[in-house]
């Protein structure tokens, strides 16, 4: 017998896939909108946390997750850099909207791999 509900675990794979597009939706349109990547990384690691707490069988690593948040900061480090360069140069450059929805996503992509680590951390130390 399962202690999970088949109720829970069935509407979270239906309203799965919605919330996720929502929140990629919250992040890219993050420039014109209120919102952007917190947001939209927030919302995304929320539903992936109740997935996770409806069916406990865990779909991302650990150790790839905490590769792809670090990546991700790397990136944006070096996204800001290359800002500053081109505004300091002056360089003309059409579409600033480029840089503020590539920060936007992974400002999202980072919030939700720090939500997944930290739920995956609790579970890991609580079942130990």
């Amino acid at each position: 017998m399962s202690d999970h509900s088949q109720l829970l675990s069935r509407s979270i794979g239906i309203i799965y896939p919605i919330i996720l597009i929502f929140g990629l939706y919250v992040i890219f349109n993050g420039h014109v909108t209120p919102g952007g990547g917190f947001q939209g990384g927030a919302i995304i690691g929320a539903i992936m946390i109740a997935k996770y707490l409806a069916d406990p069988i865990p779909f991302l690593s650990l150790e790839w997750t905490q590769s792809v948040e670090k990546a991700t900061l790397l990136i944006l480090y070096v996204l800001a850099a290359l800002f500053c360069i081109v505004t300091t140069l002056q360089i003309v450059v059409g579409h600033f909207t480029i840089f503020l929805i590539l920060s936007n996503t992974l400002i999202g992509l980072k919030v939700a791999c720090g939500m997944s680590i930290i739920i995956n951390r609790f579970v890991y130390y609580e079942t130990r």
